[in-house]
């Protein structure tokens, strides 16, 4: 990538860099990291005409971040860039790497269909059209123990240094029978002392599970939290005293928000009502404008904040390809407008980049552009414990942004040092 970078030779007089001075990168390779030079101490910058740093606060204008050893060294007006910085890029936007903690598949693969470092590397790949930097691929409810497979996967890719490869999301196989969305009913089953075991081991990353929380054995929470588990309620019934019991032992959190869980009635909060109780559960929400009405994404835009409310994905392999149907675990999924459906019209997943929910979160939800890009970097970062290392621009964080046009719509991931988180 270096033979795309300039050195800037401004004009101290100059307050901002005219746009001929910089050269626009032309298509990358975005599975790559930044210059070689980039690992010794030479700087290169990253400018922006609006720079948000993922904390809801307000973008700066004309800023420019500053990398040195493949971390974030400062973040600086463009007048005040040393004249020997290199210009890797200048986006009319700048944002911390975008981060979907559910993504089921996308470029053409399924997760489920081949748990592999080279399936993960295809997703990736097409989630980065969208902005994705970081992600949880989701392996989703099947019969065994095919998510120990799934977990060695990633394992593998995150040993290995593969971009973007945060852990794991297992939706599944511990979820409710009468709460099985497109899931197969017939694999849906109880936690047991195996289990407990296998998802206990480390990968080198985050492991959410998404689990029905009055279907855990008793303790069962408690001990996947102690092994260091991120636990998130869904495709659950659960009532108002089971949630608060399931968070007293470490549930963090609700999956896909309003989806497959229970409701609020006049007489009890289910799973949505108790998350709009907590001060502390976080939630994920689809804002594709199909699996959540607008009116309740701004109700949990209202009640949640961008503090605790964060945009997901959940795609499929449709993201990224020009495909309109793929097989799900036996079914036929097409697509339909905006709408994944099989064949009895269950909704399958979701056809969508993040960037898009990012532009509806904004368009929809009456976020601020700065919540949107909160909702898609610092909150999922803070969901699964990663708040230090990525999710925001700040000294010390990772060097990887996303950038984008003024509409929010994804031009570029820059990575740096392949980070390895």
């Amino acid at each position: 990538m270096s033979r795309w970078c300039l050195t800037l030779r401004r004009r101290h007089s100059s307050r901002r860099v005219k746009a001929s001075r910089i050269m626009a990168l032309r298509q990358r390779n975005r599975s790559q990291p930044m210059p070689a030079n980039q690992q010794g101490r030479v700087k290169s910058a990253v400018i922006a005409d609006a720079l948000f740093d993922g904390t809801g606060a307000e973008p700066r204008r004309d800023a420019a971040v500053v990398f040195a050893g493949g971390v974030i060294e400062a973040i600086r007006p463009v007048a005040d860039l040393s004249a020997d910085t290199e210009i890797i890029a200048h986006a009319p936007v700048v944002t911390p790497g975008l981060i979907d903690l559910q993504i089921n598949g996308a470029g053409g693969v399924l997760f489920n269909d081949a748990p592999t470092p080279q399936t993960l590397a295809t997703m990736a790949a097409a989630a980065r059209r969208g902005g994705t930097a970081y992600f949880l691929p989701t392996y989703v409810t099947a019969h065994g123990q095919g998510f120990i497979d799934a977990m060695r996967a990633v394992e593998t890719a995150i040993s290995q240094g593969q971009p973007g490869i945060l852990g794991i999301h297992l939706e599944g196989p511990f979820l409710s029978p009468k709460r099985p969305g497109i899931h197969p009913k017939d694999a849906i089953r109880v936690l047991d002392g195996a289990d407990i075991e296998a998802l206990g081991r480390d990968i080198g990353g985050p492991r959410l599970i998404t689990l029905a929380p009055e279907e855990a054995p008793p303790s069962a929470i408690a001990t996947l939290k102690q092994n260091g588990a991120v636990l998130f309620a869904g495709h659950s019934e659960a009532g108002f005293d089971t949630m608060v019991e399931a968070e007293s032992q470490g549930l963090t959190g609700a999956t896909h928000l309003f989806n497959a869980m229970s409701q609020i009635t006049g007489r009890e909060p289910g799973v949505v009502g108790s998350v709009f109780d907590s001060k502390t559960l976080f939630a994920g929400i689809i804002a594709d404008g199909v699996h959540v009405h607008p009116s309740n994404l701004r109700l949990a835009f209202r009640s949640l904040g961008a503090e605790r409310l964060f945009l997901v994905t959940d795609a499929m392999p449709t993201l990224g390809t020009t495909i309109t149907e793929f097989d799900l675990l036996g079914k036929k999924i097409h697509l339909d407008g905006l709408k994944l459906l099989d064949s009895k019209g269950t909704l399958a997943g979701a056809h969508i980049a993040l960037d898009a929910c990012v532009q509806n979160a904004i368009e929809l939800a009456g976020a601020t552009p700065a919540q949107a890009v909160q909702m898609a970097t610092s909150t999922p970062a803070r969901a699964i414990g990663m708040e230090h290392r990525i999710g925001r621009i700040a000294p010390g964080y990772s060097g990887t942004v996303t950038l984008m046009d003024k509409t929010f719509a994804a031009t570029d991931v820059i990575y740096s040092q392949h980070d390895q988180v």
